[in-house]
């Protein structure tokens, strides 16, 4: 227990794992806010726990959009001091359902979306399709959150392709040429559906056999490298070894592109254009985008 905050350590019933849970009731102040954060990333660090959610009131905003009605003050350093802590602790906020603000003034000239649940990545590989659902508001001023996550089965995955494979030479007249051989399976529609239905099958094997691995080719590719690398050091290798070395190295520029079009599509992030498509961030950023873009249902 600290100022402001209460954590409990324990185990998952059904999955055992153990995580920490940590309800947050934030002072009004600047001052004692960034106290608090402070404490919580001090409580993570020195923490051998991997699953982390911070939930509750944090009496702070995230941009101007979550508060309105209120007084025209200064929130810029609050916003930022916020965000700040969900950064530098690696926090994901958890897609909302429900009531976009969580707070209303009494009155209701005043509302503010300051209530929310943080989670690490780790608890989101634990549970992927984990939400906060915000409940009707009774005699608090406050709306409570929920913690739920719910699997659906929808059925077939609908039919998609990746921008990478537009660049791949061939691509094209593959699935023309594959297109043209299919025979009409019916009118209209259905017969488009079946032809659909094909073209993913064919789809698959082209990726599997020709597309391939792009991580795995990388790491071949760079392998070669380092090996004709190794043998030019030493004196002994060959103009043809040179000629191969400066191909290996166009490869290696073509597969890095096809790759960070693949993270860029999945992830549809803006930081991705500058930043390193290696790192936890992205890969974070994947998971929640899969989690905000489920369909409810039909």
């Amino acid at each position: 227990m600290g100022k402001g905050y209460i954590a409990v350590v324990g185990y998952h019933g059904k999955s055992a794992q153990r995580c920490c849970v940590v309800n947050v009731y934030a002072a009004c102040t600047l001052k004692e806010k960034k106290l608090l954060w402070e404490e919580l990333s001090k409580c993570k660090d020195a923490s051998q726990i991997a699953l982390w959610c911070f939930c509750g009131d944090f009496n702070a905003i995230r941009s101007r959009a979550e508060r309105q009605g209120a007084d025209r003050g200064d929130f810029n350093s609050e916003i930022k001091g916020f965000n700040g802590f969900i950064e530098s602790n690696m926090l994901l906020e958890l897609p909302i359902e429900g009531e976009k603000f969580t707070w209303f003034k009494p009155n209701g000239m005043a509302k503010s979306r300051i209530d929310r649940v943080l989670v690490t990545e780790d608890w989101l590989k634990c549970w992927p399709m984990c939400k906060q659902y915000v409940q009707r508001r009774e005699v608090s001023d406050h709306c409570a959150l929920m913690i739920k996550s719910l699997e659906k089965d929808w059925g077939p995955k609908p039919f998609r392709t990746i921008d990478a494979w537009h660049s791949e030479r061939g691509f094209g007249g593959m699935v023309e040429e594959r297109w043209k051989s299919y025979c009409n399976q019916g009118n209209g529609l259905k017969g488009l559906k079946e032809k659909f239905k094909l073209l993913k099958s064919d789809l698959k094997t082209w990726n599997r056999d020709v597309f391939g691995n792009l991580n795995s080719i990388k790491k071949a590719i760079l392998q070669d490298i380092e090996n004709l690398d190794h043998q030019d050091c030493n004196g002994k290798i060959m103009d043809s070894g040179r000629q191969t070395r400066f191909n290996l190295l166009r490869r290696l520029w073509e597969t890095d592109a096809k790759l960070e079009s693949l993270l860029r599509e999945k992830a549809r992030t803006n930081w991705l254009k500058s930043g390193d498509s290696c790192s936890r961030f992205v890969h974070s950023s994947l998971r929640w985008n899969r989690l905000r873009n489920e369909v409810k249902g039909v």
